[in-house]
C-alpha cells in the first residue's frame, strides 16, 4: 500500500512550525558561504595560510557540496530525510568547533572540506522534505518561496554579520555561529519534522558514487582555475577526466535498475526545462564578483558597507519572491519567468551605462531591477522540479536541483569570470615608473593595482588607480553584456518550454508523469517519529 495516501492534501499547522525550523539550517548555510571572504584575511595572518591554502579554504566547501549532493540526496531517499537531515545538522556544528579552533591551515582545510560533506546532506534533505510536507502545489509554491528567501537573507546578512562578529570577537567566531542554529535543529526536528523515506529503494551502488565524484570534482575544479590562473594542460584535463567520468556515470545509471540518478526524470519535459532555468540562474553569478569589485575598488567601499549597500537589491528579491505565488494565480509561469528575466536583463544592460568615477546610486538601481526580474525564477523552477518528481525521488530531485545551480556558478565563476580578466587585462594601460613587478601585479587585477599604488609618488599612483578603475569597469560592462544575453536566452527557454503550464489558481503544478516512465510506482513510506 502506498503510504502516500494518508498524507493530509492541505498542510497544517505543525508542517509550518516544521518549515521554520528547516529554515535555520537553510540561513546558517547561505550564510557561511559568505562570511568566510571577510575572515579569510584575519586568519590567514593567524595560520600563516599560504596562497594556495587560501584557495583550498576558500574553494574545499564548495568542491565537496558540489560533488556530493546526487549521492546524499538519494541516501535520504533510502534512510530516511529526516534522519540525514538530522546527521547532517550535528556533523555541521562538529566540524564547525573544529573549524573555529584550528591552529593550522591544514585543520582548517580538513574542517571546511567536513562542513562541504555536512552541508551536502542538508539542502537536499530539505527540498524533499519540503516537497513530502506541503503536498497542495499552491502551498508547495508559497514554502520553496519562503525556503529560497531564508536562503538569500543568509547570504545578504553573512557579510554585515561577520564584519560583526570580526569587529568584536576573534576570526573563529564566524564558525561558532552555526553551533547554537544547529544544535536547536537537533532539539527540535525530531518532534516537529516528518520521516520520509523509499521503503522499496535499493542499496547505494559504490561505483556510482565514485563515477559522480569524479564527474563533478574535477570539473568544477578546473572551471575554477580558469578563472584564476588560466585554461593551462592540468585544468583542461581536469575538465577532460570529468566530462569522460560524467559519460560513464550516465551509462552505469542507464543500466542499473536502482540508479543512483534517476535520468527517467529528465523524460519530464518541465523537469527538464526547471533544471536548465536554474543552471540559467546560476550562469550570473559571475557578474557579481566584478559589482564587489567595482564597489570596493571605484567606490572605495568597506566589504561590511559594501553588503550593506546591497541589501536593497536582496530585500527586492525577497519580496518578489513572495509574491509570486500571487502573480501565478493571474498569469501563465512562463510569462511570469520570461518576462522577469527580460526585466532582469534590463537590469544587467544598466551596468553598462557606469563609469569610471562611480555612481554608487545607479549600482544599487540596477541590482535591485535584476533581482526584482530573476527573483521569480528562482523559487517557480525549484518547485517546478520538485513538483514534476514522484514523492520516492524527490530527494534525488532535489539533489538534481541543487546541483545544477552550483554547476551553473562554476561554469559562470570560469567563462563571465575569464570574461571580465580579459577584458581587464586588455583595457588596462601600464603608466611609466612602475617597477616589472608592480606593472605585473596592476595588470593582474584591480587589487594588484591598489596595492602597487600604495608604494607610489601621489601623481604617479593617481595614474595607476585612474587606469585601473577603467579596466575594471571596462570589465563589468562586458560581463554584465554576457549575462543580459544569457537572460534573453533564458527568456526564450522559458517561453517556449512553460507556456503550456496554466495558471490555474497559482498552482503551477506540471501534469503528471506516466508511472513506466518516472518509476512513481514505488512506494513512499512515511513514518513520523
Amino acid at each position: 500500500m502506498d503510504a502516500t495516501a494518508a498524507i493530509p492534501t492541505r498542510a497544517g499547522r505543525r508542517e509550518f512550525i516544521g518549515l521554520a525550523v528547516l529554515a535555520l539550517p537553510t540561513i546558517l548555510v547561505s550564510m557561511d558561504i559568505s562570511v568566510l571572504y571577510l575572515a579569510l584575511p584575519h586568519l590567514s595572518g593567524d595560520l600563516g595560510a599560504s596562497s594556495v591554502q587560501q584557495l583550498w579554504i576558500t574553494d574545499i566547501y564548495g568542491f565537496m557540496l558540489a560533488g556530493l549532493l546526487v549521492t546524499m540526496g538519494n541516501l535520504g531517499d533510502r534512510i530516511g530525510r529526516k534522519r540525514l537531515l538530522l546527521f547532517g545538522a550535528a556533523g555541521f556544528a562538529v566540524a564547525s568547533v573544529i573549524a573555529a579552533y584550528a591552529d593550522n591551515a591544514a585543520t582548517l582545510i580538513a574542517a571546511r572540506a567536513l562542513l562541504g560533506v555536512a552541508g551536502s546532506t542538508l539542502m537536499p534533505s530539505i527540498m524533499a522534505l519540503i516537497s513530502a510536507m506541503f503536498r497542495d502545489p499552491q502551498q508547495h509554491t508559497m514554502a520553496i518561496t519562503v525556503w529560497m528567501s531564508c536562503f538569500l537573507g543568509g547570504t545578504a546578512l553573512g557579510p554585515i554579520i561577520g564584519g560583526l562578529l570580526l569587529g568584536s570577537f576573534w576570526w573563529g567566531a564566524v564558525f561558532l555561529v552555526a553551533v547554537p542554529i544547529m544544535v536547536l535543529v537537533l532539539a527540535l526536528g525530531p518532534a516537529l519534522l516528518p520521516e520520509f523515506r523509499n521503503e522499496q529503494a535499493g542499496r547505494l551502488d559504490p561505483l556510482s558514487i565514485v563515477l559522480s565524484l569524479a564527474a563533478i570534482l574535477p570539473a568544477v575544479y578546473g572551471l575554477k582555475q580558469i578563472t584564476r590562473t588560466g585554461a593551462d594542460a592540468l585544468t583542461i584535463l581536469a575538465i577532460v577526466v570529468g566530462l569522460v567520468c560524467g559519460v560513464l556515470f550516465v551509462r552505469r545509471q542507464n543500466r542499473l535498475t536502482d540508479p543512483l540518478l534517476d535520468l527517467r526524470l529528465f523524460h519530464h519535459k518541465i523537469f527538464r526545462s526547471a533544471l536548465l532555468l536554474t543552471m540559467c540562474a546560476g550562469l550570473v553569478a559571475g557578474n557579481q564578483l566584478f559589482v564587489y569589485l567595482y564597489l570596493q575598488s571605484v567606490q572605495q567601499l568597506s566589504p561590511v558597507v559594501t553588503a550593506l549597500w546591497l541589501l536593497p537589491s536582496a530585500i527586492s528579491m525577497i519580496i518578489i519572491m513572495q509574491l509570486t505565488p500571487l502573480l501565478i494565480r493571474r498569469i501563465r509561469p512562463a510569462y511570469v519567468i520570461a518576462g522577469g528575466v527580460v526585466l532582469a536583463a534590463v537590469g544587467y544592460l544598466m551596468l553598462t551605462q557606469l563609469g569610471s568615477s562611480g555612481n554608487l546610486a545607479l549600482v544599487v538601481a540596477a541590482l535591485v531591477v535584476t533581482n526584482l526580474g530573476t527573483g521569480p525564477m528562482g523559487s517557480m523552477c525549484a518547485a517546478l522540479a520538485m513538483q514534476s518528481a514522484p514523492p520516492e525521488r524527490a530527494g534525488s530531485a532535489a539533489a538534481m536541483t541543487s546541483t545544477a545551480g552550483e554547476l551553473g556558478i562554476a561554469v559562470s565563476v570560469a567563462v563571465i569570470g575569464s570574461i571580465g580578466n580579459a577584458l581587464y587585462t586588455h583595457q588596462f594601460r601600464t603608466p611609466g615608473g612602475l617597477s616589472a613587478e608592480q606593472a605585473a601585479a596592476s595588470r593582474e587585477s584591480v587589487a594588484g593595482a591598489m596595492e602597487s599604488a600604495k608604494a607610489l609618488p601621489g601623481d604617479q599612483a593617481t595614474v595607476l588607480l585612474h587606469n585601473a578603475f577603467d579596466a575594471i569597469t571596462t570589465s563589468l560592462h562586458g560581463t554584465a553584456i554576457a549575462s543580459a544575453a544569457v537572460m534573453v536566452g533564458a527568456a526564450v527557454l522559458a517561453f517556449t518550454t512553460l507556456r503550456e503550464l496554466p495558471s490555474s489558481g497559482g498552482s503551477a503544478a506540471p501534469a503528471a508523469e506516466p508511472e513506466a516512465e518516472v518509476g512513481t510506482a514505488d512506494p513512499v513510506t512515511r513514518a513520523a517519529h
